[in-house]
């Protein structure tokens, strides 16, 4: 028979279903409300365990009650089922508390001595609580209850031992005690479960966040480290290819220039993957701030970009995290102009304000229009390091044809030192 083919664009989840089985109301009260199994392999050493103590407890409560029916092959047989029915509490607990209050109903319908015989509804209930079917345990029990009520009270004139009479009410609220009892004690436990779910589920979000962040973090900072100066060699080393025959002497300058800058920019990334080597470890070099501007100004020269630079207002200590941020965001700003517009000028502007850093980076432009070569993460990677701390950048072109980036990074609880 040939397999059906799933639709096109339809995602097969999972061995296909058999078509035989029970309809998913059913499905969903007999194994639960995601209809999955629980863990398998049964529970031998308990379920034999519970079965000794059950046989050996009914056997010695018999002998003290008179009045009931003798232990006889008929009840060992309910007692065993009872107990054997919890071996498959584990996979389908609902039909394991079933089982067993099934069973005990009808060893308490045929008129044989109480004792622990309730204990394998107990333990059913327990496990089927715990495992979230909270409404059908409620009802294997209810309906355990119900059935002795309705054997104590009504039926003993039909049923076993002869000349039995109707059993106290205070039986009955015993009955019922023990049942609340077990239910409170299985809820108890399956709250403080599930909140130690929630909490080993909340802690392993945070994880996957801070993750996540460490991941974000460093491709920002290889981003950052590598784009200026990969730019600035991809512009030298066309100059270097143009003016190889005409002017020699020209392209060794290119030359040089590309040495030096794939040489600072080795030195970054080892800095950066030591500090990932060694999370724990301080910095074995500080990170750059502003007060690497001018070598900012150096490169983008060597690109032939001349960068024009005006300091405004006192300047504040700003703190490393906010200085290696305005570095990063005025180098990127940067390199956008030598990958992107065709200007030969661009101009940086740092000022303050009050409680804020302002950056600004803007271009003659107009755009190259041709293939930048780049990420195109330049402006993403700004955003992201000025709403770490806080801040915001706004980027557009202007009227003139020219781009500008600024930034705003807040200062607040930072004292000022003035320049």
């Amino acid at each position: 028979m040939e397999e059906q083919q799933s639709p096109p664009g339809t995602a097969r989840r999972g061995p296909p279903r058999s078509p035989k089985g029970p309809p998913p109301l059913l499905r969903r009260w007999v194994r639960g409300p995601d209809g999955g199994d629980g863990p398998a392999g049964p529970p031998w050493r308990s379920t034999v365990a519970l079965t000794l103590i059950v046989l050996a407890g009914s056997h010695v409560a018999g002998r003290s009650q008179a009045g009931r029916a003798p232990i006889d092959a008929f009840a060992l047989v309910l007692l065993l089922a009872g107990c054997a029915a919890l071996l498959i509490r584990r996979r389908h607990p609902v039909v394991a508390v079933f089982g067993a209050s099934a069973a005990v109903m009808v060893y308490l319908g045929a008129g044989y001595p109480y004792g622990p015989v309730f204990l394998p509804v107990a333990v059913g209930c327990f496990s089927a609580v715990i495992a979230g079917y909270r409404r059908q345990a409620w009802c294997a029990v209810a309906m355990l209850w119900l059935g002795h009520l309705l054997v104590a009270h009504w039926l003993y004139r039909w049923l076993p031992p002869s000349g039995d009479s109707a059993a106290p009410w205070s039986q009955e609220v015993a009955v019922a005690a023990w049942a609340v009892a077990v239910v409170a004690v299985a809820e108890l436990v399956r709250v403080r479960r599930e909140q130690w779910a929630k909490e080993r589920a909340g802690r392993a979000a945070a994880a996957r966040r801070r993750a996540e962040q460490e991941r974000l973090r460093i491709a920002r900072e290889l981003h950052d480290v590598l784009a200026h100066s990969i730019s600035v060699i991809n512009v030298q080393a066309g100059v270097g290819l143009a003016l190889l025959d005409s002017d020699p002497e020209q392209a060794r300058t290119a030359l040089t220039t590309i040495k030096s800058a794939s040489k600072e920019a080795l030195g970054e990334v080892r800095q950066v993957l030591e500090n990932l080597r060694t999370p724990g470890e301080a910095p074995r070099s500080p990170a750059p701030g502003l007060d690497r501007l001018p070598e900012l100004v150096e490169q983008a020269a060597s690109a032939g970009l001349t960068v024009e630079t005006t300091t405004g207002g006192g300047r504040p200590a700003l703190p490393p995290g906010t200085d290696l941020a305005a570095f990063r965001i005025v180098q990127e700003a940067l390199t956008n102009v030598v990958r992107h517009s065709a200007a030969r000028r661009a101009r940086v502007a740092i000022g303050w304000e009050p409680g804020a850093l302002v950056l600004c980076v803007d271009d003659d432009g107009p755009p190259s229009g041709g293939e930048a070569g780049g990420s195109g993460n330049g402006l993403i990677g700004m955003r992201e390091r000025a709403a770490a701390l806080g801040g915001s950048i706004e980027a557009g072109p202007l009227p003139s044809g020219g781009f500008r980036v600024t930034a705003r990074l807040p200062l607040a609880g930072h004292s000022e030192e003035t320049s």
